[in-house]
């Protein structure tokens, strides 16, 4: 195994252990220590972004649409979803392979346009690991609309 796979390996292992804490406003979960993560409801959408290569999409519920610029209208697969104590896990399988991902607080740049988002993506597909930003309708981006 890569050290990249064995460190998201470990990032997602440390989110699914962690059980979700009693129900909140509107479906969300409380905010304390030792609860699970409620900036994101689980009913709300949320959209990721990458570069180098460049990928995208959105989980809505327990599905992921996952594209590229090769996939534009994207694959659709069904996602499993884990509050851990500081982000969100998703998992599934994409073309076969294992479809890991995080989502994480932290202010995160594209580096291609001037928005700033609210939340970091680490993405886990079979041996190859990606880095991204993402947002949610409650915390969207920061910046122009289109970039």
């Amino acid at each position: 195994m890569t050290r990249s796979f064995i460190a998201a390996a470990a990032a997602l292992i440390s989110l699914t252990a962690c059980q979700p804490g009693p129900e909140g406003p509107e479906g969300t979960t409380r905010d304390t220590p030792g609860e699970a993560f409620s900036d994101i409801a689980p009913r709300e959408t949320v959209t990721f972004t990458g570069t180098e290569p460049f990928w995208g999409g959105e989980i809505t519920g327990e599905t992921l649409t996952y594209s590229t610029p090769e996939n534009i209208d994207g694959t659709t697969i069904p996602v499993e979803r884990f509050a851990g104590n500081n982000g969100l896990g998703y998992s599934g399988t994409l073309d076969g392979q294992a479809f890991d991902m995080t989502v994480t607080p932290g202010e995160c740049s594209d580096g291609m346009s001037d928005r700033t988002y609210p939340f970091t993506v680490t993405l886990q597909i079979g041996d190859e690991q990606r880095n991204g930003c993402a947002w949610s309708e409650s915390k969207p981006f920061s910046g122009p609309a289109n970039p």
